[in-house]
């Protein structure tokens, strides 16, 4: 995935199918400059972590 269409997602009130690792994961934000992305698993919101954008995957 690309940093813009990874702030899209995160920025939009809606869920996206997107995968981190094979796990379905929420975009909190991103850092542009960084090309990470602050993300969590949807089955467990308290393991937040940051990863390169270009590591995720929309399905």
């Amino acid at each position: 995935m690309n940093v813009n269409r990874a702030r899209e997602i995160s920025t939009m009130g809606e869920m996206v199918n997107v995968q981190y690792s094979g796990e379905a994961v929420y975009i909190q934000s991103v850092n542009e400059e960084q090309a990470t992305a602050r993300i969590f698993p949807l089955n467990n919101p308290q393991a937040e972590q940051y990863v390169p954008v270009d590591s995720l995957t929309e399905l």
